[in-house]
């Protein structure tokens, strides 16, 4: 993992002192023990999961300087990007977001303590918490598998109007970023730019969407709507 880790800060010109490394090693380590007895990633190997959760993370801290800034992860899932985030960046204000619920706990009582990282936990979905938590952020990211249109409305409504939300996409982001126009523009978002990584051997890449206007009240709908008649 240490080389994998090291090869990947090398490639990103991302220096990190000698601590965060440790940290970010430790709780990579951390996701692969607790694997063993919780879904929470197919990636078992060591040096993958360094370069496909560790470093495929940090690459947000290439997108924009995220010192001091609010960040919100939807769909966290083991922690991604979001810990590895803050691990680097420990000025992050953090806040991780995702529907397990033992996932969650498992972050909040084990795995985040243990590294002395402070977060915010929210447990449940996203479109529950959009109303008591709507344009806080400064960030707003995540890495979950739904399609960008529908990340958008899930995303969108919690950044504040400057802010950013940044979609970490795969193969298929353009085509994504195609059919999420109207979302974007409904939500009062504008794409701004994509930046591209070379993460184990693929493009993974950022779509960079800033929020420039106001997301209208009735957003986000429920996700049975959203699924149903997508924006």
């Amino acid at each position: 993992m240490r080389s994998a880790l090291t090869a990947g800060l090398e490639r990103l010109a991302l220096p990190l002192p000698d601590e965060r490394v440790e940290a970010l090693l430790s709780f990579g380590a951390a996701v692969l023990e607790k694997n063993k007895v919780m879904n929470l990633t197919a990636i078992t190997d060591p040096e993958q999961a360094a370069e496909l959760h560790l470093v495929d993370s940090l690459t947000l801290l290439k997108v924009l300087p995220l010192g001091g800034k609010s960040l919100l992860d939807v769909g966290t899932g083991a922690g991604f990007p979001g810990v590895p985030l803050k691990l680097a960046e420990p000025s992050l204000r953090l806040t991780l977001l995702d529907s397990l619920q033992k996932r969650m706990r498992w972050l909040e009582d084990e795995a985040l303590p243990a590294l002395g990282v402070e977060a915010r936990f929210l447990a449940g979905r996203a479109e529950d918490f959009a109303r008591e938590n709507r344009e806080k952020f400064d960030v707003v990211t995540s890495r979950a598998v739904a399609r960008l249109g529908l990340l958008c409305e899930l995303c969108l409504p919690f950044v504040h109007r400057g802010g950013y939300f940044l979609a970490m996409k795969g193969a298929l982001a353009k085509e994504e970023l195609h059919e999420a126009a109207n979302a974007i523009r409904l939500l009062g978002g504008s794409y701004e730019r994509t930046e591209e990584f070379e993460i184990g051997g693929a493009v993974h890449s950022v779509l960079v969407i800033h929020k420039t206007g106001k997301t209208p009240e009735q957003y986000p709908r429920s996700w049975a709507r959203m699924k149903q008649k997508p924006l």
